[in-house]
């Protein structure tokens, strides 16, 4: 499999066309950013960890009955994955208090929530991707009740699946985002999973190893990312 045309570049990777027209070729760039781009940065070795983090984690929520869009790992940082329409929402599941959602239910950091909670974004970088609910999402076409219970159901289990096997690595997930896309008519997971989407927290010592430490300006960036590829023992 060989790239062909850039198809598109974010903040975080480099999408290209392949020969085949159902897939498509993704690599990770160590680019940083957050606050909707106000704060941009470089995390040396983060996007070889994000791959490789990404496939590892899929390959398990595929054991476990979650559909994603992973093909096949070809290096460190480039992965061949199924070319989806990604369904234009941001899917959070928070299983303790963090960030935002702390800030507007005002809540100190690192409560454990009495379940865990499922929100939905518009992903619209123009709108900075404001908060909506499912009927929001109906109202304006950006997908379908079927497709918002596949989506909410999936999300679900992919925080069980990952939630018990980062406990097992001495890891507290706190929260994620995902994204799923249309592939043929049915609903995958796409985008990545890692220390860019999650909020990773040392089970023991609460110590933060995600974007945050990025973000908040908290330093040792790069060895929080390499921990947690460390305790993954990814081969």
């Amino acid at each position: 499999m060989e790239k062909k045309e850039l198809l598109y570049e974010g903040k975080a990777k480099k999408v290209f066309t392949t020969e085949d027209p159902d897939a498509l070729i993704v690599s990770y760039k160590d680019d940083a950013t957050a606050f909707d781009g106000q704060k941009k940065g470089t995390i040396v070795g983060k996007g070889a960890i994000n791959n490789r983090m990404t496939n590892h984690v899929f390959k398990l929520l595929e054991a476990e009955g979650v559909p994603t869009h992973l093909i096949e790992e070809l290096n460190d940082r480039e992965t061949v994955v199924k070319k989806v329409e990604i369904v234009p929402l941001e899917v959070i599941i928070r299983n303790f208090s963090a960030g935002s959602f702390a800030k507007k239910m005002g809540m100190e950091e690192g409560i454990e929530l009495k379940q865990p909670t499922l929100e939905f974004s518009y992903k619209n970088d123009d709108l900075h991707d404001p908060f909506i609910n499912s009927y929001y999402a109906l109202a304006l076409g950006l997908a379908t009740q079927e497709e918002i219970d596949a989506i909410s159901r999936y999300a679900f289990k992919v925080n069980e699946v990952m939630r018990n096997y980062f406990a097992g690595l001495g890891i507290e997930l706190i929260d994620f985002k995902i994204e799923f896309g249309r592939f043929h008519g049915q609903i995958i997971l796409a985008d990545e999973v890692s220390p860019d989407t999650c909020r990773l927290w040392d089970k023991e010592t609460h110590e933060k190893l995600d974007k945050d430490r990025f973000r908040r300006d908290l330093g040792n960036v790069e060895d929080a990312y390499q921990e947690v590829f460390r305790r993954l023992g990814i081969q």
